[in-house]
């Protein structure tokens, strides 16, 4: 059985949401309820959950708050945790650049599968309260280039500083990056993806298969229809791509 909480101030989405992991999947069983962040403190150490639904905004405070006092009075926690948020698009970008699990209000059937699924694939790892870090620094609103990114791969999830990619590669459904100090990493989920998330902090795609950081371009041969990065790469730019590129270009 994967041990189950649910820490909400709205009463009736705790009941529905109950109701449906019941329907849904047996194998989760809810322990305990809570409304308020000390309430939800409690029955997080009382009942050792393996995953906890947890809302991002309480009557009395927030979960982070949640997380933050739980981990200072019993240190870092050893549970999954799966935000429930009814904030708008800019929250939800946030959330993709954390690699963090979440359910918008109202819980959605489909979208609560996806997120068992994840849960049970998860069963033995805890959240990376890092990656909650970096939810947090998207959700301050600071368009900050020193902003961080959590990449998932098969080994688990990797986090840096956008300002320190260079450009990103598809392969399939598999993202390959390229950072400032030569390192690589491959990222599983496809590049357009991390092109809606990065395009803000002026990423560019330039082809079908290429993402680069416009900072790091050294030249732009557009006869020859290709750039040339400062990791000395040379990548083709699509024709469609080349008026753009040329615009970005004569506003730096």
């Amino acid at each position: 059985m994967i041990k189950a909480i649910i820490i909400d101030d709205d009463s009736n989405l705790r009941q529905g949401l109950h109701c449906l992991l019941k329907q849904i999947e047996p194998e989760i069983e809810v322990l305990a309820q809570a409304e308020e962040v000390n309430q939800g403190v409690q029955i997080l150490n009382e009942h050792k959950p393996d995953v906890v639904f947890l809302d991002i905004q309480l009557t009395d405070g927030t979960g982070f708050d949640i997380l933050e006092q739980y981990q200072n009075k019993f240190g870092k926690p050893s549970f999954q945790v799966v935000f429930i948020t009814a904030y708008e698009q800019f929250a939800l970008k946030a959330f993709r650049f954390s690699a963090l699990d979440y359910l918008l209000k109202p819980v959605d059937v489909d979208d609560l599968q996806v997120v068992i699924e994840k849960i049970k694939q998860n069963k033995n790892n805890a959240t990376d309260y890092r990656s909650i870090e970096v939810l947090l620094e998207h959700l301050s609103k600071k368009n900050d280039f020193s902003k961080r990114i959590a990449i998932p791969t098969s080994e688990g999830v990797h986090l840096f500083e956008i300002k320190n990619i260079v450009r990103l590669e598809s392969s399939s459904n598999y993202t390959t990056f390229y950072l400032q100090n030569n390192e690589t990493l491959l990222a599983s989920k496809t590049m357009k993806e991390y092109e809606d998330l990065l395009t803000q902090y002026g990423f560019e795609r330039i082809h079908q298969s290429h993402l680069i950081n416009i900072k790091y371009l050294k030249a732009f041969l557009r006869k020859e229809s290709y750039v040339i990065m400062s990791d000395g790469k040379q990548l083709p730019v699509a024709v469609r791509k080349k008026d753009r590129l040329n615009e970005i270009i004569n506003k730096l």
